[in-house]
């Protein structure tokens, strides 16, 4: 009996301890549940808990380095047995750094070991691991096959976060968000538990997953279709001379009348990416450089602009195109990092107030900041969009009939980030969203701000979908143990 109080006293204490002081217990759990684990202070540490935003940077009670989905279960259960908060890291390139917990004492299980991609050539889909990178994926995807599937053009960003929360690129004007292209996942939920989750299993996880998925357990690996990669991809760039707020507001009503009238063809992947020094309309095209020349001249027309570039390549060398110059094909260490703040909105059509107030910011205020900003644009809607085309209902991705996609970006080269700048990119989202209803605006996860509360951020991220990702995370996670600071709350 007094062995049995003893013990029950000692696991409450273990409970009650703040979670830095947990570091013993979790290291013993781990140890003894052979789940790999990195030493304190060891290089594959410091690697591990680099944050790529600088301006953030937690330190976890302990980080877990899983080779296979029993390591991952091990972590889990050993997250739950001590009383910490578990938080899966795929590629590290959360804006919030979220993947490191998004705040101190979280058991981090860094995924990025678990990076294979295996590419079905009966089926044509991808068995691709939950560490592996955008980068990587491609290459091996276009390796074994020629195929592919919609993403984003960062190729260190992971595979995991990107695709479960969204997941937009210069594919998905034509085949939809890297999210669209999931069809299977194998995840680890807080009872540890291994299960599959597809629109024939556990539908309503597959549901949630797709959208909100860092909120209802670790997915080791998923199930991907993929395209084949086309032959001809042209990238290209046009300058633009938008100089004034007048300009700006007419060049990007003429851009947004190009988009709604059926003028911006499938193939035609574009951006507007502004910044101290120049405004452009960046882009890949899914053909040949006659084709895009053809497709883009009515909007040149109506810009008052030419095409300054316009280079064809095959499906890898436009994917390199837009790294600069980097390594496409990367994988563990990932030592990218910078310093900065972000934000993010997606938009309907502006009408013509928000296309002056945000022309007259762009003007008054981003031209006078002399910190590394800026701003992109995605021609993210429209009639011939393939993210518009998927029913809105089929996953937990709330915003399939907008028209822009915006990240804006604030940084510094050296030193820490000035504590007066916020205002500016707060400022500049604040010239949108006054002008707008509640329902013509929205924000993307995948380019978190920590800045927002808990509540402001799961309403301008699920919108629409909260009260269901709420109700299904009381079923999958009740006691919340895959938190972060702006997680899905469970329905009370």
């Amino acid at each position: 009996m007094r062995l049995q109080i003893a013990l029950s006293i000692a696991s409450a204490a273990v409970a009650a301890a703040n979670p830095l002081e947990k570091r013993a217990a979790i290291d013993d759990c781990l140890k003894s549940s052979n789940v790999p684990a990195n030493a304190q202070g060891s290089t594959e540490w410091n690697n591990d808990v680099r944050p790529f935003n600088q301006r953030l940077a937690w330190k976890p009670v302990a980080i877990a380095v899983p080779t296979t989905v029993e390591h991952i279960q091990g972590a889990v259960l050993c997250a739950a047995k001590v009383g910490v908060k578990i938080t899966p890291k795929s590629g590290g390139h959360s804006y919030a750094s979220f993947g490191l917990g998004g705040e101190n004492g979280h058991l981090v299980v860094e995924l990025d070991r678990m990076n294979k991609v295996t590419l079905d050539s009966s089926t044509n889909i991808a068995t691709v691991q939950a560490g592996a990178r955008l980068g990587h994926v491609a290459t091996a995807l276009y390796n074994q096959g020629k195929r592919a599937f919609s993403h984003g053009t960062c190729p260190g960003v992971g595979v995991a976060g990107h695709s479960l929360h969204g997941g937009f690129g210069f594919s998905s004007h034509t085949h939809g968000l890297a999210v669209d292209w999931i069809v299977g996942a194998t995840v680890v939920l807080a009872n540890g538990t291994v299960v599959q989750a597809s629109e024939k299993e556990n539908a309503d996880l597959f549901w949630a997953l797709r959208g909100s998925g860092s909120n209802f357990g670790i997915v080791s690996s998923f199930l991907f279709k993929t395209f084949a990669a086309p032959s001809q991809v042209t990238a290209f760039q046009v300058n633009l001379p938008w100089n004034s707020a007048s300009s700006i507001a007419s060049g990007w009503g003429a851009l947004q009348d190009f988009m709604t009238s059926g003028g911006m063809p499938s193939e035609m992947n574009m951006r507007v990416f502004g910044s101290p020094s120049q405004t452009q309309l960046q882009g890949l095209y899914h053909g040949s450089s006659g084709n895009l020349r053809t497709a883009i001249q009515p909007l040149l027309s109506k810009l008052g602009a030419s095409l300054s570039n316009a280079q064809q390549y095959d499906w890898m060398g436009a994917f390199s195109y837009y790294t600069y110059g980097g390594t496409v094909d990367v994988s563990h260490p990932y030592n990218t990092v910078e310093t900065f703040y972000s934000k993010s909105l997606v938009t309907s059509a502006l009408p013509s107030a928000a296309l002056q107030a945000v022309g007259n910011y762009w003007i008054s205020q981003a031209k006078r900041n002399t910190r590394d900003w800026f701003i992109i644009i995605d021609a993210y809607g429209g009639k011939n969009s393939a993210i518009t085309s998927v029913p809105a209902n089929s996953s937990s991705y709330a915003y399939r009939d907008q028209m822009f996609l915006y990240e804006l970006y604030d940084r510094v080269n050296s030193g820490s980030y000035p504590s007066n700048g916020f205002s500016f990119l707060d400022g500049w989202v604040k010239s949108f969203t006054d002008n707008l209803k509640k329902e013509q605006w929205g924000m993307y996860i995948n380019y978190a701000d920590p800045t927002m509360s808990r509540a402001e951020a799961q309403d301008v991220y699920y919108r629409q979908n909260l009260p269901r990702l709420q109700q299904l995370k009381a079923v999958y996670d009740p006691t919340e143990l895959f938190y972060y600071p702006q997680a899905v709350a469970p329905a009370k």
